[in-house]
């Protein structure tokens, strides 16, 4: 059975990036990932299912960090210079998830964004969302949660204090 987990950052407000998609002024730059335990949640997951909007920041931000890890980015255009790793998908959310699952991953990070995220809780298929929530209000940008988003049920797992006054949440999904 695949776990599907979604970690990602998001602000106070509920945004997960400013409107352009960016993250470098209120995450990248005060939140680095090397000083997270962001590589032990990497090592932890079999494949990544992405959203178009999340490959294109990622891209832009130099060299592919998740080397070696089969990534979907589901998206009805090109990606261009994709690492070798990442293989674009269109159509039918739910076909790529049936077929993510047949291929047999025991755990799949969702990585971003809200519409992929809304997607996926569509189709009944987040069991984990965990959250660093950043003590910043962004005012305006990408909503975690988009317009259209499903009623879903969450329990709090586990709440802590994280690293320069954000928190550390971890919520199982249904019932």
């Amino acid at each position: 059975m695949t776990l599907w987990h979604c970690n990602l950052a998001v602000s106070l407000d509920g945004k997960i990036a400013r409107p352009d998609g960016g993250v470098d002024d209120w995450l990248a730059r005060d939140y680095p990932l090397d000083e997270t335990e962001f590589g032990a949640f990497l090592n932890s997951v079999d494949a990544i299912l992405m959203g178009r909007g999340t490959f294109d920041v990622v891209q832009g931000m130099g060299a592919w960090p998740y080397p070696g890890k089969p990534t979907v980015v589901m998206t009805s255009r090109l990606l261009p210079e994709a690492p070798p790793e990442v293989e674009a998908r269109t159509g039918d959310l739910g076909d790529v998830v049936a077929e993510l699952e047949a291929a047999g991953h025991a755990r799949i990070w969702i990585a971003g964004g809200g519409q992929l995220l809304r997607g996926m809780m569509a189709l009944g298929k987040l069991d984990i969302l965990e959250m660093m929530v950043i003590p910043v209000v962004l005012g305006d940008g990408i909503p975690l949660f988009p317009p259209g988003t499903p009623e879903m049920k969450l329990r709090l797992e586990s709440g802590r204090p994280w690293i320069k006054g954000a928190m550390h949440l971890l919520y199982r999904c249904g019932s």
